[in-house]
């Protein structure tokens, strides 16, 4: 009879408003969930605090307002993958969905469960911490932490059986394989190449042809966003673009950079050679072989010296790490997400170097959502909108209080083996 009552009481704990946050370290995904989940209900929002020329002060989706991005400085409270500055990320969460008044997303903390998706293997005193931020300070009435790619595994069909998603991101690409949506440890794989390391390698790229980014981090990503592709043959592609001979127009582009006065964003116009050879203007560049060589070290880090495999490499070390029965099961059915899953040609090039390293007798069917950045809060939001599923996996305030101080008992509940 008590278990009955107590089981009452943690179900009517349970809030009907259910907020979702993948919280990346370029951009947070968060949006409330509906019956009908859409990624329509997820708003994108910068990570960062920002400060421009004239030392204003930009704090998440604020930053719409700047006019001029030259050498605007940025601070990302997430390093790594993983939250470490709170006083940064508080500060971002509150502009975003906890303040009372001007928050993008309106949203009581009192009244609305929390589900927190994090990267793989964050330290447990960050965790910890997290979980202290989210109860105590926040005040969320219940909350579940998870690994983000795991929420991929729901869908509007339900939940898949098996999955192995690889999701490149801003910080770093992971591979997680899951069985049931609960990520199976021994598999997990991160290569320490994402989207941030694109882009500071563009940059360098860029400066040995005298076109300097190094102190506009905003401005070439924004170029790696509209220039960048995965190539399918990149010795192909590397003599077709060589500096000093014919540089192919079919690859080869003119960026015209923003000044903010006539030009206000990153403008990609077809390569003109005669004007490039007549060409003083700093604000214009060219780009051949930097448009694929920037994203290869995917797949080659070695190319800036990282002594590792790449991602087909990576993708094999994790599925090596399975019983053979469930080897066939994962690599049938690869899900590509994260930011970089963008660049045109990385679906492609990936199947072909697994298809080189996986037995032939393996099926290898890779498949990448039409929004890979909100992929996961998405798949948060069809979790959600289950809720018995939902239930079983939050912690309510209450519990958290009862037992919060229990670091183990709190990772047990988010692994779904505590009671």
């Amino acid at each position: 009879m008590a278990a009955r009552a107590t089981k009452a009481a943690r179900t009517a704990a349970i809030k009907p408003n259910t907020l979702i946050v993948d919280n990346g370290g370029f951009t947070i995904k968060a949006g409330l969930a509906t019956p009908k989940p859409s990624s329509n209900d997820c708003h994108i929002i910068p990570n960062f605090i920002a400060r421009d020329q004239d030392r204003k002060v930009y704090v998440g989706a604020q930053i719409e307002k700047c006019k001029d991005f030259f050498h605007l400085v940025m601070r990302r409270p997430v390093e790594r993958g993983m939250i470490v500055n709170w006083e940064q990320e508080r500060a971002i969460w509150h502009e975003s969905f906890l303040s009372e008044n001007n928050a993008l997303i309106k949203c009581d903390p009192h009244e609305t469960n929390l589900i927190l998706a994090e990267a793989p293997n964050v330290f447990p005193v960050l965790q910890s911490n997290c979980d202290q931020i989210v109860f105590e300070e926040c005040e969320f009435a219940s909350y579940y932490r998870c690994i983000g790619s795991s929420l991929n595994a729901y869908g509007p069909k339900g939940l898949a059986d098996y999955m192995l998603v690889i999701d490149s991101g801003y910080s770093h690409t992971t591979v997680t394989p899951l069985v049931n949506g609960q990520p199976v440890q021994s598999g997990i794989r991160r290569l320490d190449i994402g989207g941030k390391h694109l882009t500071n390698y563009l940059s360098e790229l860029l400066a040995i042809h005298e076109v300097s980014l190094k102190e506009d981090p905003w401005i070439a990503n924004e170029v790696k966003e509209a220039c960048c592709f995965i190539t399918d043959d990149f010795k192909r592609d590397m003599e077709r673009t060589w500096r000093g001979h014919n540089m192919d127009p079919t690859i080869c582009v003119d960026v015209q950079l923003p000044d903010y006065q006539e030009f206000s964003n990153v403008v990609v116009k077809p390569f003109e050679p005669k004007a490039a050879s007549l060409r003083t203007k700093s604000d214009v560049a060219t780009l051949g072989n930097e448009r694929f060589q920037v994203p290869e070290i995917l797949f080659n880090p070695g190319d800036i010296g990282m002594v590792e495999g790449g991602l087909a490499e990576l993708v094999m070390q994790s599925v090596s790490q399975l019983p053979e029965s469930l080897q066939h099961l994962m690599l049938a059915n690869v899900l590509l997400v994260g930011g970089n899953a963008l660049l045109p040609g990385f679906l492609e090039r990936l199947r072909v170097e697994l298809r080189q390293l996986v037995p032939s007798d393996m099926k290898i069917t890779i498949s990448g959502p039409e929004e890979p950045v909100k992929s996961t809060w998405l798949g948060g939001a069809y979790m959600a909108s289950d809720e018995a599923l939902l239930t079983k996996h939050l912690v309510t305030k209450k519990e958290y209080e009862e037992h919060g101080s229990n670091s183990n008992w709190l990772a047990n509940r988010f692994r779904g083996t505590g009671t």
